[in-house]
């Protein structure tokens, strides 16, 4: 079986298995996505979402949180963790938006990546959840289960894995394809735990099975 032809055949079967999947992130603007994937890094999606809540609470808009402090924001966002940088990168970010995008998040790779505290896995995110774009998301999960399966070999860093993706998964299947790995991460092929193989949709193909 060629990578192609497995790759496929994870995607149809992941499918199978989550047939619906979405972002575990709460948000209801693109703006707000943006600032909840910027707390997510080395943070659960959950706690997140606690913490956004009292965020937009007392920042109800854009327009607001770009006002605020980096120092008022991380007094609120500190739960999160690397709490310093991440109040500078949305202080930062939301100020941007302002200033030159007139409020609006960018709907380019290009545009996303200029706004302090964007890389290329929240951009993806953005351009596949907001703006409905093929993306491919590069998170933990995807690295460790693509490199398990056999559709990428001992490559960990997050863009090479990107590029090896893009050649493999159909466009209209990326952005799915992706919340399906963190989906399959979580409740099959996990990291802290030894993989449930037994009950994984993908055990009689799967390289790390094999």
């Amino acid at each position: 079986m060629t990578k192609e032809e497995l790759a496929l055949q994870i995607v149809a079967r992941l499918k199978v298995a989550y047939p619906d999947v979405d972002c575990t992130l709460e948000y209801d603007q693109a703006w707000k996505l943006l600032v909840s994937v910027r707390l997510a890094a080395q943070c659960t999606d959950a706690r997140v979402n606690v913490v956004t809540k009292e965020l937009y609470g007392k920042y109800p808009t854009q327009e607001a949180l770009a006002e605020a402090t980096a120092e008022e924001i991380e007094a609120i966002i500190r739960p999160c963790g690397l709490g310093n940088s991440k109040a500078r990168d949305i202080s930062a970010c939301m100020k941007m938006l302002q200033e030159e995008y007139d409020g609006k998040v960018p709907n380019t790779l290009k545009e996303l990546l200029k706004l302090p505290g964007v890389g290329r896995k929240s951009a993806n995110l953005i351009l596949g959840d907001v703006f409905g774009q093929p993306a491919i998301v590069t998170d933990t999960h995807c690295i460790r289960l693509v490199n398990r399966m056999g559709l990428v070999k001992g490559i960990k860093e997050p863009k090479k894995v990107e590029m090896a993706l893009w050649k493999l998964i159909p466009p209209e299947e990326s952005n799915d394809f992706c919340h399906r790995l963190v989906e399959h991460g979580r409740a099959v092929c996990t990291a802290r735990t030894k993989p449930y193989c037994e009950k994984c949709c993908v055990a009689d193909i799967c390289a790390k099975r094999i």
